[in-house]
């Protein structure tokens, strides 16, 4: 018996040093770190890296500080503390189980496989409005970009009030005068660490392109545009979203700081001590409340020295190669139509409503003579207010003052139904015919299979695959192209406007929508 225990002792050693050995690890700027080795794919993987000091205590709306050595080994096999923030999104699933203002973590997907070329890079930001989301959801995961030839990495940044909180003291006490900007900072020390610590990884410093979908594309836009990170990246991929009129404008240094004085005097707190020793909880709790805390980045004079459109129309911005586009239904009719139905004559009356003088205009450009008609017009009226209009205008400025490429999509592959119960059922309106807002995150990044609530299609995994591909052949070369995928052609200044269509059929489309961002833009521009 004494016998049988030792050699079962011996070989649970035998076993776990095996483990062990197999165990990847990498010496960065702060110490080691020691990851996991995925043997089905051939991916090492570093979860919970620190990227910078917790943002706690006196360091709260500070700009994100170095994060500290640590000497022996830094277990980096899990995800750490998500931000702070309120379940907001149902769609959201994360694999992170614990929360906490100390959130400044990254986590990277490398190939196991040496390979004698520097890797590039990918930088992804996650979406969720700047109030929710989190590095760790499996949407975003970068295994099968690292499949690809490519490291992976995705960024935890502060959220809501703890990452856009301006204030006067905040400013005053700044060594750069500025407050408010604090989430769009802590993303920049992310790209820092990146040009720091990416080569240890057998990463190109040179070759960083930043990705993200929503909040994450309106941050890739403002990354662009900021002189802090502009420098740090080789290409940019935007999906539904850039901090441009009507989405995500900025305000200006002296509105935040406004804000600010509002939610220190709601909260009885005098001082800068004081609104710090409140805890997270309470402040989220706060923040979370309607018309409590008014949520939007500031023109700081550091981060932003102006408006990311001012930047861009001056063409001061990363001039990098461009992928961006948006869903072909980012929001159903209903958006804008409210409650009423969807009749000729409450559309018109909607219109005229919403538009006054124009609104003879908006119905030439978005026609509303049936029911079916209505729908139509009312979703792409409500998708381009809400967002497509902001992307595109993105997109085009960049093609007017950028010199590099402008790569434009419409992504329009409908999700297929539910599953429930080993049975499939549509939930979806019968307005919700195309792709929906962040519907296409799982297929750009190679992740349809993390998501078990829909019943997804050899189809569906055609058009990821075409997705995915385009993607990754542009974080390796700036040019989606390649690998036998339709051809899909550049904007520039001055050429004719096309798009790739990504669904089942992908093909290249010249634009034919451009009236109405050009009304759109005329009106914003007022």
């Amino acid at each position: 018996m004494r016998t049988y225990f030792t050699f079962l002792t011996l070989l649970i050693f035998m076993i776990s040093s095996a483990t062990a050995q197999n165990n990847p690890q990498v010496k960065i700027s702060n110490g080691a770190l020691e990851g996991t080795f995925n043997v089905a794919t051939g991916v090492n993987s570093f979860k919970g890296i620190p990227y910078a000091l917790p943002p706690v205590g006196d360091l709260r709306w500070k700009e994100p500080q170095p994060a500290a050595n640590w000497t022996g080994v830094l277990k980096a096999d899990h995800f750490s503390h998500m931000a702070m923030q309120k379940r907001v999104y149902s769609d959201m699933i994360f694999r992170a189980d614990t929360m906490s203002e100390d959130c400044l973590y990254l986590n990277v997907w490398v190939p196991a496989k040496q390979s004698a070329k520097k890797l590039p890079v990918l930088v992804y930001f996650y979406g969720g409005g700047f109030v929710s989301g989190d590095g760790s959801e499996p949407r975003y995961d970068g295994e099968s970009m690292a499949q690809k030839g490519i490291i992976a990495i995705t960024v935890n940044y502060r959220l809501g009030i703890f990452g856009f909180f301006a204030h006067p003291e905040l400013t005053k006490e700044s060594a750069h005068h500025a407050s408010g900007n604090y989430g769009l900072l802590d993303q920049n020390a992310a790209l820092r660490w990146v040009q720091a610590n990416i080569a240890a990884f057998g990463g190109d410093p040179k070759l960083v392109t930043i990705a993200g979908e929503s909040a994450g594309s309106i941050s890739v836009s403002a990354q662009m545009a900021s002189p802090l990170s502009k420098d740090l990246i080789n290409g940019a991929i935007g999906e539904s979203g850039a901090m441009i009129k009507p989405t995500t404008p900025p305000m200006s240094l002296a509105d935040g700081e406004q804000n600010g004085v509002n939610v220190a005097t709601n909260l009885k707190a005098n001082s800068l001590a004081e609104l710090r020793a409140i805890s997270a909880d309470q402040l989220l709790d706060y923040a979370a409340k309607p018309g409590n805390f008014r949520l939007s980045a500031t023109v700081d004079g550091y981060f932003l020295p102006k408006t990311p459109a001012a930047i861009f129309a001056a063409g001061e911005q990363a001039h990098v190669p461009l992928l961006v586009g948006w869903n072909s239904t980012e929001v159903p009719y209903q958006a804008f139509t409210g409650g009423d139905m969807p009749t000729p004559e409450n559309y018109a009356a909607k219109v005229k409503q919403q538009f006054g003088d124009n609104a003879a205009e908006v119905l030439k450009l978005y026609p509303g003579s049936t029911q079916e008609e209505v729908i139509k017009s009312a979703t792409a009226l409500a998708s381009d207010r809400f967002i497509a209009y902001s992307t595109w205008k993105w997109a085009d400025l960049q093609a007017k003052t950028g010199t590099k490429p402008v790569y434009r999509y419409v992504f329009s592959c409908p999700r297929p139904p539910e599953v429930h119960g080993g049975s499939t059922f549509t939930k979806l309106p019968p307005a919700m015919v195309g792709a929906s807002h962040a519907s296409e995150i799982e297929f750009a990044m190679g992740n349809l299979q993390y998501d078990k609530v829909y019943a997804w299609t050899a189809d569906d995994y055609k058009v990821s695959a075409t997705m995915q591909n385009y993607f990754a052949n542009f974080i390796k070369t700036g040019n989606p192209n390649g690998g036998g995928l339709p051809v899909w052609t550049p904007n520039t200044n001055g050429s004719p406007v096309n798009f790739i269509n990504i669904n089942i059929d992908t093909k290249l489309q010249p634009e034919t929508d451009g009236g109405r961002y050009l009304f759109l833009d005329k009106f914003y521009s007022k």
